[in-house]
């Protein structure tokens, strides 16, 4: 396999999606992921959209690229063959409770025996200390604990015709598991750099990351606060919330004396959202004051925000934002989409319009940059699914796999690693290797 990871190998003992989205990622800069799956296969073989009992389009979407290679790792015979695997390995990505990986003979102290320059990535839900440690945790719980469904989250719930439920509270948010993702990326960036420390002094090396961390992290602008630059949001929640709570009052009066001290700059809205023009709807996104400038010459306003005596803490500048957001709110309205997209296109404003995801895998953006790959799997027939993110002059990776059946390549690997085919065929009677 060629791309720059080429000749590295990745032991996956990483399950649902964090981890292996780390595996497909890998796998597209080269590498040689083997995963390695209990016999009755990875928990998300059956999760989102199941096509049969050990295929799902969630499945699919997170596993490309690897062999799979099914052992019973609480046999003795299962252990001793992920020792050797691992002798001839590079990574490791694990992602399970630290009882499991030790009554698994697969956590970093076991594996380091056998490979000493090992580079051994760990994914938990909270991180190893804490209050939190050891506990369980998905992509939902993050969202909730950190804050993302709290500023994000729509109250009104979700709603199928006229059934609804999970009205009051925020919901998920669901157009993809964001934490684990994130983690994921945190993931295959943490490795490479660990692998580059080894290229150079020979070192391998333990990585540890979170759920929790990655949760955090991506919300870095929210999050941060400055001591000379208070905000009301923070203020509130350290000083208010507490007797708020106490006081008994409900999530939804809460949310609401938060969004108070945490207002969205209405004017600001003006050059960073999305509108409604005649027909469809369109996002404008400027950030500098340059295209700020140009949005306005396009719209034909004058904002006085742009004049060198404004002063935006009067309360006549406040009321003209929000009279000025109001009324191009009403000009946008009065052409089509396409037509606000070539007048912004011409003055060089960002603009695009406002899509569901579905619609990528035929946008013409998406199929000139290849970022849309097909493939033929053995029972979900043709699928289509976002392309290796990256590319690369000199050291271009090979067409990636489609996803594995569960254990397709367990005879293979075993072969590749010394294994006779009487051993493999006695290890399958045994069952503590399964081969397909």
């Amino acid at each position: 396999m060629a791309g720059p990871l080429q000749g590295i190998r990745v032991i996956e003992f990483s399950q649902i999606i964090a981890g292996p989205v780390s595996g497909v990622l890998l796998s597209d800069l080269g590498a040689d992921i083997i995963k390695v799956e209990p016999p009755w296969g990875d928990p998300w073989r059956g999760g989102s959209a199941p096509i049969n009992a050990t295929e799902s389009k969630g499945f699919i979407a997170v596993n490309r690229g690897k062999r799979s290679v099914c052992l019973d790792l609480g046999s003795e015979e299962g252990q001793a063959i992920v020792h050797r695997l691992v002798s001839q390995a590079d990574v490791v990505t694990v992602n399970n409770r630290a009882d499991v990986l030790d009554a698994l003979k697969i956590d970093y102290e076991s594996l380091r025996k056998v490979k000493p320059d090992l580079v051994y990535s760990e994914i938990t839900a909270f991180g190893r200390e804490g209050p939190y440690a050891g506990n369980p945790g998905y992509d939902l719980l993050m969202q909730g604990l950190t804050g993302v469904m709290a500023a994000e989250g729509i109250l009104d719930g979700y709603r199928s015709g006229d059934l609804k439920m999970n009205e009051g509270v925020p919901r998920y948010l669901t157009v993809m598991p964001m934490v684990d993702y994130a983690t994921g990326y945190s993931v295959v960036q943490s490795v490479c750099a660990a692998l580059f420390h080894r290229e150079r002094t020979g070192q391998g090396q333990k990585i540890e990351t979170s759920l929790f961390a990655n949760a955090l992290t991506i919300q870095g602008l929210s999050l941060t606060q400055v001591e000379n630059a208070p905000s009301p949001s923070f203020d509130f929640v350290q000083n208010e919330l507490p007797l708020l709570r106490e006081a008994g009052l409900t999530y939804q009066e809460i949310d609401a004396i938060y969004r108070e001290r945490r207002p969205i700059p209405f004017g600001a809205f003006i050059y960073y959202r999305s509108y409604q023009t005649a027909d469809q709807v369109i996002t404008l996104g400027c950030l500098s004051e340059p295209l700020r400038k140009k949005a306005a010459d396009c719209l034909g306003v004058h904002d006085i925000r742009f004049d060198e005596a404004y002063d935006p803490t009067t309360e006549e500048s406040v009321q003209f934002a929000i009279d000025l957001a109001h009324r191009v709110e009403e000009m946008i309205k009065e052409k089509p989409a396409e037509e606000w997209l070539k007048i912004f296109h011409a003055a060089g404003v960002p603009a695009a319009p406002l899509l569901y995801v579905e619609e990528m895998i035929d946008h013409p953006q998406s199929i000139a940059t290849g970022m849309i790959m097909e493939q033929q799997h053995p029972v979900g027939g043709r699928v289509r699914y976002s392309s290796p993110l990256s590319k690369w002059s000199e050291t271009k990776p090979d067409p990636v796999r489609i996803s594995p059946a569960r254990g397709e390549h367990t005879r293979e690997v075993l072969s590749e690693s010394g294994y006779t085919d009487d051993e493999i065929e006695a290890f399958h009677e045994a069952g503590s290797a399964k081969t397909g």
